[in-house]
Order: structure tokens, then C-alpha cells, then sequence
């Protein structure tokens, strides 16, 4: 491991709130959930403010909904929120040849590759231009983590939230980790942290105490090893610039398990097209198609098949994805579907983007696979749906975003990132002519928000 803490990670705050917040001048302040918006949607991100109540990251929306019923409460825009994550990226890059993104919101950088860092005092000064540079470049915060290694990189920047900076100093690594939970090691997620607890493990410093042949034991080689190294504070995984997509998937949890059998299939069906638009998104298309079936007992069960060469084609996806299914029984309940493509390869139709022209843009959300939707859907009877948050213009009010659609109507409140008060609010029958869907506007460049 290093002997300076010249290992970064950045933690963008509350990423996805904190920029509808900025894009929003209605919103500063206020309490905003982030997340899919429907009966079975989950909280992305909340505001700071949204917190205060409860409402955290992967909570169902009904739930957030009950704790905090006067947030405002807008479906995802990541389109927006990649183009702002590119100029952080790029922020990053000016630093350093290795920069390591986790997500649109969350980054290692090594500053020695550049000679950006070369001490504690180095260190603390590129952290500290690093943060007043994005909050120039896009108005947002972000939180600072810098130590000797990646494992403690990220343990500084959770504890330096929101908006600052911590640094932890080589040789009190020990001394920091030891009265943690357990949960706060990579790799310790909650069955892992419940079977250390039955052992009687709560803490860092008590899997030293233990000995690296006890957890072992408890854990396994492979696991064990790794764990009581880094409760040793002994991590020298390198910050690796490129990684490669091994695979492409999506799936969903049903709060109610389904029991039919053509609903099933039905799910599968609509899965593999989504799992295709993203894989299509990214211009990859792939061998192996992977169906993910969690039953009513929890049991989860996976099957593959293998092509004979990379598709990107949602019937082949489709159909080789429905054979899979067949050999499932799902006769007790199914809880959750997945359906995945791997052994990717750089390789897509001739006919792509023609196939793909008109198709709404969907991103993969890094927390937990959401997709952005369009700002307007068609519903049957032909009625309009805008969804809240979306960017909207009209004719004659000008950039707005919909606050809220139904019963024939749309609410939609009219202001820009750059405006300093909330702006005018006006309601629209759904399908009034002057009103259309807009690219999101930038956060403007220089603007600092108090």
C-alpha cells in the first residue's frame, strides 16, 4: 500500500436531486425524491432535504410517499444527468491518465499518475481545487475521500458528506477502521454482516482479534482472506482506467408474486426488449442470453444459452429467452425476472439505427437499473401522459417542466437554471397544441449556487 494518501474518490452528492434541484429554481431547498413513479417504483435519489424524513436510495416510492407526502417527486432524467457526470469526468481527467468510474456520480482517480499528488500536503490541495471546480463547472457539490488506498479513498469521501473533504493520514488507517461495523469492508453486504454477527463479529478490529484462520472458516478461503486483509487496512487493488462491460441486464422485483404463467411469460417478453434497447444503446450486442428467475422461497435460479454468434435482434433475444423460461418451474410464485446479454462483442446490425430511429433513448440507471422514459407517453383513447420532471416548451410561455399530468390536464411550471426565483405556474389540456417536449437546458457554466 501507499505511503501517501494520493488515491481520490469522489462522491458526487445526492447527484441525481441535487441537479433537478440546480435545473430547478422551484426546487432549491425544497425536498426532492428522485425514482420510478408507479406503484411498484423505488427511490434513485433523494434531496438532503427529502433525508430529513426518512427517504433514502432503493426505498419503494410508496413508502417515501408516506414519510415525506409534500417532496416533489420527478421520474429520471439521465440524459441530463450524463451530460453533467461527462464534465465532472472530464474535470477528473485533467488530473489524472486513470481515472476509474464507478457510476455517473462516483470516480477513484490516482493523482501520482500525473504527478497531480505526491504527499499529504499535494494531496489536500487537489482535493480542495477539485471541489470548488465542479461547483463552478455545474453549480452541484461533491464530497472528497483521499487516503493511500481505494478501500479508504471511499470510506473518507462517505464520511466527508455533504460537500466536504477528509483525508485520512497513512499509519492511523488502523486506529480509523477498527471501531467500525463490518459492513463498512467491500464485500460485506447483509447476509455476509448477519453471519460474522451470529459469530459474534460486529466490528473491524473484532475480525483482527479473530485471526485470519477463523474468518476463513467462517467465510471461506477465498472471501476470508480478503476480508481480514482489509481489516488489516491492507488494500492495493489499483485504479484501473478502463473496464470492460462483461454484460448487459435488466430485471424487476414484484411486490406481489406472480403466479400466472402468461403473465410470466409476458415479463420475460418485456424484458428482453429493454435488456436489447440497451444493448443497442451502447452498440454492443452479444452470445449468450441469461434468464434470472427468483421464486416465491427466494431461491433464485439462473439458465443460459449460447447463439451461434452476437445479435442484437429482440426476437432472438425474445425467443431464446421464452425457451429458457420452459425449463423454470414457476408454479409456487415468481418474486423477481431478469433477463440479460453476455459475451459481448463490438458488433450491430447493418440496419441499427434504422431499426432504432424513433425509439426513445434508454439509460441504464448505475443504482439499480431504471430506464428513463419519454416526457410524453401515449395512453389508449389517444390522452397524452407527461411525466413530471420532463422538459417541456410552449409556444408562447417558452422552457417549462411538467409538475404533474392527468385527467386530461398538464401542470407545467415555466423557468430556467439560470433563473433566481421560482417561475410561473400554468395548467394545459394534455393535448394543447403549443406544448411539446425539450431537450433539457445546461447548467450554466460559472454559475455557483449559494
Amino acid at each position: 500500500m501507499r505511503t501517501a494518501p494520493t488515491i481520490l474518490h469522489l462522491d458526487m452528492d445526492a447527484f441525481y436531486a441535487s441537479a433537478e434541484q440546480a435545473s430547478k429554481p422551484s426546487l432549491r431547498g425544497k425536498a426532492v425524491v428522485v425514482g420510478g413513479l408507479g406503484p411498484r417504483g423505488v427511490v434513485a435519489t433523494a434531496s438532503y432535504e427529502a433525508r430529513v424524513f426518512g427517504v433514502h436510495s432503493a426505498m419503494p416510492m410508496a413508502q417515501a410517499r408516506r414519510l415525506a407526502p409534500n417532496a416533489a417527486y420527478l421520474t429520471p432524467r439521465f440524459t441530463f444527468y450524463r451530460a453533467i457526470s461527462d464534465q465532472v469526468m472530464g474535470l477528473l481527467r485533467d488530473l489524472s491518465p486513470l481515472v476509474e468510474p464507478l457510476s455517473l456520480d462516483e470516480a477513484f482517480v490516482d493523482l501520482e499518475a500525473q504527478g497531480a499528488a505526491w504527499d499529504e500536503e499535494s494531496a489536500r490541495l487537489v482535493g480542495t481545487r477539485l471541489r470548488a471546480d465542479i461547483r463552478a463547472v455545474t453549480g452541484l457539490t461533491g464530497s472528497v475521500g483521499l487516503a493511500a488506498s481505494k478501500m479508504l479513498a471511499k470510506i473518507a469521501s462517505e464520511q466527508a458528506k455533504p460537500d466536504g473533504l477528509v483525508l485520512i493520514e497513512p499509519g492511523t488507517e488502523r486506529a480509523l477502521l477498527g471501531p467500525m461495523s463490518v459492513r463498512i469492508l467491500p464485500g460485506v453486504g447483509p447476509a455476509t454482516g448477519d453471519h460474522l454477527r451470529r459469530a459474534g463479529i460486529t466490528t473491524v478490529e473484532e475480525i483482527v482479534e479473530a485471526g485470519e484462520d477463523e474468518v476463513v472458516r467462517l467465510l471461506g478461503k477465498a472471501h476470508g482472506h480478503g476480508l481480514h486483509a482489509m481489516a488489516l487496512a491492507r488494500d492495493d487493488r489499483a485504479v484501473v482506467a478502463e473496464r470492460d462491460t462483461k454484460s448487459v441486464s435488466v430485471e424487476d422485483t414484484y411486490d406481489v408474486d406472480i403466479h400466472d404463467r402468461v403473465r410470466v411469460r409476458m415479463e420475460v417478453q418485456r424484458l428482453a426488449d429493454r435488456c436489447v434497447r440497451r444493448l443497442r444503446g451502447a452498440g454492443l450486442s452479444g452470445r449468450t442470453i441469461v434468464l434470472k428467475v427468483r421464486r416465491y422461497d427466494f431461491s433464485t435460479l439462473t439458465r443460459s444459452e449460447t447463439l451461434r454468434g452476437p445479435t442484437d435482434d429482440p426476437a432472438v433475444v425474445r425467443e431464446a429467452a421464452g425457451r429458457l423460461l420452459e425449463a423454470v418451474d414457476t408454479t409456487g410464485g415468481v418474486r423477481l425476472l431478469g433477463v440479460g446479454v453476455s459475451g459481448l462483442a463490438d458488433y450491430t446490425q447493418e440496419d441499427l439505427f434504422a431499426q432504432a430511429a424513433g425509439e426513445m433513448e434508454l439509460v441504464e440507471d448505475d443504482a439499480g437499473g431504471a430506464v428513463e422514459a419519454p416526457a410524453v407517453e401515449e395512453r389508449a383513447g389517444g390522452e397524452r401522459q407527461w411525466r413530471a420532471g420532463h422538459d417541456v416548451r410552449h409556444v408562447e410561455y417558452g422552457h417549462g417542466w411538467v409538475q404533474g399530468s392527468g385527467l386530461g390536464r398538464v401542470t407545467v411550471r415555466f423557468e430556467t437554471p439560470d433563473d433566481v426565483e421560482p417561475g410561473r405556474v400554468r395548467t394545459f389540456r394534455t393535448d394543447d397544441p403549443g406544448l411539446e417536449p425539450a431537450e433539457p437546458l445546461p447548467l450554466t457554466r460559472g454559475r455557483v449556487r449559494g
